[in-house]
């Protein structure tokens, strides 16, 4: 199956983060074509902050293959992952990254930094960026156009109270 097939799956798990009220990030573990994991962003609903859509999927595969280390797989995430998320990659020595939309403010993946191919770590990373970005750009912006919105929307009603 192609990259955009997965990241394609990946957009849909993102969307289940948005039901419940989550930044809409996704992310599937792959290897041979078969999903060992799957994850989306439930730090709030979790109360946990390090509930990222990719360390679900990293934690749902090495549970699913008995072993910390994912060597071989592919991981898909509609966002590039952050500084934990990435470290979290190379512990595990995760052969590809594939992502969707680059982060500016947080990416770990090239855009801010690139601890995924740092030089001095034991593993790096295969990256492919860009599958998919503008859908995935496209459902990160619309979810925080509606969250200001829904929070204008709130104060104006306060203020009329």
């Amino acid at each position: 199956m192609t990259d955009e097939h997965w990241m394609q799956h990946a957009i849909t798990l993102a969307a289940r983060a948005e039901q419940q009220g989550e930044v809409p990030v996704g992310a599937v573990l792959v290897k041979n074509d078969h999903i060992l994991g799957e994850g989306w962003n439930q730090m709030i609903s979790l109360n946990d902050p390090s509930a990222h859509a990719e360390m679900q999927a990293i934690r749902a595969a090495a549970v699913n293959v008995g072993n910390y280390r994912l060597v071989d797989c592919s991981l898909y995430v509609t966002l590039e992952p952050c500084c934990m998320c990435a470290g979290v990659m190379v512990h595990s020595r995760i052969k590809r990254l594939i992502f969707g939309t680059h982060d500016a403010k947080t990416g770990a993946a090239g855009s801010v930094l690139n601890v995924v191919q740092h030089h001095q770590f034991n593993h790096q990373l295969d990256i492919v960026s860009g599958v998919l970005a503008a859908q995935c750009a496209e459902q990160l912006s619309s979810f925080f156009k509606r969250r200001r919105a829904e929070q204008k929307a709130l104060k104006r009603a306060l203020r009329l109270e």
